[in-house]
């Protein structure tokens, strides 16, 4: 069974996605605030290793999980669904700028909805 990572191209595509994602986020209003200040090539480097962890792809990420990475920017910037919304929409809409089917993109909001919880902070049931 294929994966996600598989289903989307692999790295080139993982790659190509991160970098039309930033360039989204970036003049989205609603979240760009949350990157004043960040070193963006690291930036994302470090989001096509967690992406390509994420979908199934090789595992070279060895970042903190994601509760830990968020902690601060929920605690003090106020990150919250509001902004976790707006993440998932720059991402389906690279993801359909790029071609991929409806289903797929389907596929990859799952695996961002099933972060969410852990992204905000918030206990799960």
């Amino acid at each position: 069974m294929s994966t996600i990572y598989d289903k989307l191209g692999g790295e080139p595509a993982i790659d190509a996605a991160v970098d039309i994602f930033y360039v989204k986020v970036l003049a989205d209003d609603r979240i760009k605030h949350f990157f004043v200040g960040v070193d963006m090539d690291k930036q994302r480097d470090h989001q096509k290793k967690f992406l390509t962890f994420a979908f199934g792809g090789p595992s070279n990420y060895s970042g903190r999980s994601m509760g830990p990475a968020h902690a601060k920017l929920v605690q003090d910037m106020g990150l919250n669904d509001t902004h976790f919304d707006a993440v998932v929409e720059n991402l389906a809409a690279t993801l359909t700028e790029l071609g991929v089917p409806d289903e797929l993109i389907g596929e990859v909001a799952a695996v961002a909805e099933s972060v969410r919880a852990d992204v905000l902070g918030k206990a799960t049931a």
